[in-house]
């Protein structure tokens, strides 16, 4: 049982720390004076696209890379038990 408080803490902080984020991303108001009118012109010019493919293709290469550098760590691993 005295295992489990400190394993329990953590998981709890943890819970916390994902969780306000998104508190605080459900707290921005959508609509008003303050809304994005930038994802509106870009979503209006067809350009969110071209955002939506950088994005992506960034995030693919930064998958690549760290399946890449996985690779050769295990490699490096491999070597060294033997």
């Amino acid at each position: 049982m005295k295992n489990s408080l400190p394993k329990l803490r953590s998981a709890l902080v943890l819970l916390v720390a994902l969780l306000l984020p998104v508190f605080h991303a459900a707290a921005q108001s959508a609509t008003g004076a303050d809304s994005p009118e930038m994802a509106d012109t870009l979503r209006q010019n067809g350009k969110i696209y071209v955002v939506v493919a950088v994005i992506t293709v960034v995030l693919a290469g930064l998958l690549a890379f760290l399946v890449s550098l996985d690779r050769k760590v295990g490699r490096l691993e491999r070597e060294l038990k033997d």
